[in-house]
């Protein structure tokens, strides 16, 4: 019953909300129903999946690269004492800088709109990984590390053979932040930057149903986004989970 009841609730509200639609006599340029954005959807259901194909792949790329970053920095700060004092303070910068603010620049310097929107995602996508990253190699046991310098380990062998393992955890939790934060990252620079994901994202089709006042479509595009989201975090949880349990068993 307890894994029922998300589903449960779910349908009750999508019943309630179109109760209430019905009864209110709410126009659909306002709030449209589930019924009429079920409707919105299957009139142009190739149009839709295209374009949230297209907001995906700028979304995985931007996660990859997010990742990559993230972790090389991680470790270059872990090595490097002077690494952690001139770059640390710069990645609080690129998490606290707001994308709308920085998008249309990133667009004109970057030229190519697709590239130019994996960077904006990745900038929001970055923070989690390296933070998580960066905590997990500085969360290694002391006793281990204790035990590793009186074994004569040099550095990189106790990074390889113990932080690194140690921040596994970290990283991976980190990565399903991420994940999410890629996506929100794509919307927004496509909404921002205009370019809708090489002209054919969800954020496009979006801006696009709300010049013409079709409702309907846009909360059509904001499902897919939303269902998007709830499945590449289930996704990464599930990598997360089959990868520890195999890290354990061996």
């Amino acid at each position: 019953m307890t894994r029922l009841a998300p589903y449960l609730f779910g349908a009750l509200f999508l019943l309630l909300w179109e109760s209430a639609v019905r009864l209110t006599g709410v126009p659909r340029y306002l709030v449209p129903g589930p019924v009429a954005i079920v409707g919105a959807f299957l009139a142009d259901p190739a149009l839709f999946l295209a374009s949230l194909a297209s907001t995906l792949g700028v979304t995985a790329a931007a996660l990859v690269v997010s990742a990559g970053l993230g972790v090389a920095l991680a470790l270059l700060m872990q090595a490097s004492p002077l690494a952690r004092a001139a770059f640390q303070p710069w990645t609080v910068v690129l998490q606290v800088t707001p994308i709308v603010a920085i998008a249309p620049l990133v667009v004109v310097w970057v030229g190519n709109p697709f590239a130019a929107v994996v960077v904006c995602a990745t900038i929001i996508a970055f923070f989690p990984v390296f933070s998580a990253t960066a905590a997990g190699l500085a969360a290694a046991p002391a006793e281990l590390l204790d035990l590793f310098r009186l074994n004569g380990a040099g550095r990189w062998d106790t990074l390889a053979l113990l932080r690194l393992p140690a921040a596994l955890p970290y990283f991976l939790a980190g990565l399903r932040i991420s994940g999410g934060l890629a996506l929100v990252g794509t919307v927004s620079a496509e909404i921002v930057a205009g370019s809708g994901g090489v002209a054919s994202g969800l954020a496009y089709r979006i801006l696009e149903a709300g010049y013409r006042l079709q409702v309907p479509r846009m909360f059509a595009a904001l499902v897919l986004l939303s269902a998007s989201g709830v499945a590449i975090n289930a996704a990464l949880g599930a990598f997360a989970r089959a990868l520890l349990r195999r890290r354990g068993e061996a």
